[in-house]
């Protein structure tokens, strides 16, 4: 049996496990052992006696993999875009957000779901999860919505669906994994997320605006707060912006030259500032220490993940899975644009049924090679490219596209991870009301996808200057 049918078998053999219901760190990491042994027994004719030689050759294959990636000082960045989340939280920085957007946008229709958005894109900009900003703003943003007359599906769906934003606006998790497993610049991909981000977030308030202007008592607005108590709101808000200042400046120097710092560090001094303003704020031993275990908890999880998933990765490799089906992909008689949509729709369904990280990891391997062949390879130039970019350039666009994609499928039943947060934080709302409540923000998204496509500039114009 050839290489590439041993991968096609493993493949699916790891799909039907996570169909099944097992963790995607551990079907992938068995799939990649088994695939692994399968391969170097196959060159031994699957002589018994050569079985021993196969497994001791693939376990010490297999076991490089975890140390040889993890230990990467790009990954570090994870557990501490996460530990800034937190800390705000218990900082109270997360109120502070929600009540200056309150006072100063409330008055427009749908004012304290836009105020929502907001505030939640404020505190994506500091938090890289998203799964924490939807938990974090389910129990501010909702009750203060139900009290002036918001229908319970519509404000569960904006907290689960604006949570979506701190996959895309820096910093972000998903996007530095995306960097580790493609190997491209983290700096330069976090800002591409930024413009995106906040496009996304413009969007969602346009659609809710909408909304509430065609559908009478839809979000009544909310008035009455004056100038002053509208300026008083700000400073409490303002070292969201301080950090996000930060963690820019040591990714990119806007005064130009040299880079402050690498984003590690960015990461590191973002979090010591917010954990002073904790302190400063009143937070104690048990709110600290619920930080770091929250922190520890979503950081070991995200990390078991990429283990399995590299253990996976590097079968691929010998199967050569990768390089057959980006030839097969690129000799597909159909323009490269509607190959890369069918792409981003198959992502969109394969969402249904994996939690985002798990799906990029799993896909990246073999979809990104194929779209990079789409594009004319990793070193063509803009001209003679597909999209009308150069290698790095496509790298950073389809990142984007894909995290978007990402963004898309943590509200999309039936694996919708926000709206199952939300739910579970909110013992009044149930699931499927959540699942009603982000419908209309399948449209927002599906226009923000469609116009990142049409129009590439928007991601890669703050990276094309770095």
């Amino acid at each position: 049996m050839e290489p590439v049918e041993i991968g096609l078998w493993v493949t699916g053999g790891m799909l039907v496990l996570v169909v099944l219901g097992m963790r995607v760190a551990f079907a992938a990491a068995l799939a990649g052992l088994v695939g692994l042994i399968w391969i170097f027994w196959e060159k031994k004719d699957y002589e018994l006696a050569e079985f021993g030689w196969a497994l001791t050759v693939a376990v010490k294959t297999a076991g490089q993999v975890p140390h040889g990636k993890v230990a990467s000082q790009a990954l570090s960045l994870i557990p501490t875009f996460i530990l800034i989340g937190y800390l705000a939280y218990y900082a109270g920085l997360t109120r502070a957000l929600f009540e200056a957007a309150k006072r100063w946008v409330a008055w427009v229709p749908g004012g304290l779901a836009v105020s929502t958005v907001f505030a939640t894109a404020g505190f994506a900009a500091v938090s890289g999860a998203s799964v924490a900003t939807a938990a974090v703003f389910a129990r501010i943003a909702i009750p203060e919505m139900l009290a002036v007359g918001y229908d319970k599906r519509f404000a569960a769906g904006v907290v689960a669906a604006a949570g979506t934003l701190a996959s895309l606006i820096p910093p972000s998790a998903i996007l530095v994994i995306y960097a580790i497993i493609v190997e491209q610049d983290v700096g330069k991909l976090l800002l591409a997320g930024f413009i995106p981000g906040v496009f996304s977030a413009l969007v969602y308030t346009s659609l809710i605006i909408v909304l509430a202007l065609t559908i009478k008592g839809f979000g009544p607005p909310v008035t009455g707060f004056t100038w002053k108590q509208r300026l008083v709101s700000l400073p409490p808000a303002l070292p969201i912006f301080a950090v996000v200042i930060i963690i820019i400046f040591f990714v990119y120097n806007p005064f130009g030259g040299d880079a402050w710092g690498t984003p590690t560090e960015g990461g590191a001094i973002g979090a010591f500032i917010v954990f002073l303003m904790a302190l400063f704020r009143g937070m104690r031993w048990p709110e600290l220490k619920d930080a770091l275990l929250e922190t520890a908890k979503l950081s070991v999880m995200i990390f078991s993940i990429i283990w399995g998933v590299l253990i996976y990765v590097r079968f691929l490799g010998f199967a050569d899975l990768p390089s057959a089906f980006a030839d097969w992909i690129t000799s597909l008689h159909y323009s490269p644009m509607m190959i890369l949509i069918c792409i981003l729709l198959a992502y969109a369904v394969l969402g249904m049924f994996m939690d985002a990280i798990g799906m990029l990891l799993l896909t990246l391997p073999v979809v990104y090679p194929a779209v990079m062949a789409l594009n004319g390879g990793e070193f063509v130039t803009a001209a003679d490219s597909a999209f009308g970019m150069n290698g790095t350039m496509c790298a950073i666009w389809f990142g984007i596209l894909v995290v978007k994609m990402a963004e898309f499928c943590l509200i999309t039943p039936p694996i919708g991870l926000n709206c199952f947060v939300v739910a579970g934080v909110r013992d009044d709302i149930s699931v499927q009301d959540v699942f009603r409540g982000v419908m209309p923000f399948f449209l927002a998204d599906g226009i923000t996808i469609g116009l990142l496509v049409t129009f590439p500039w928007i991601v890669l114009w703050l990276p094309s200057l770095a």
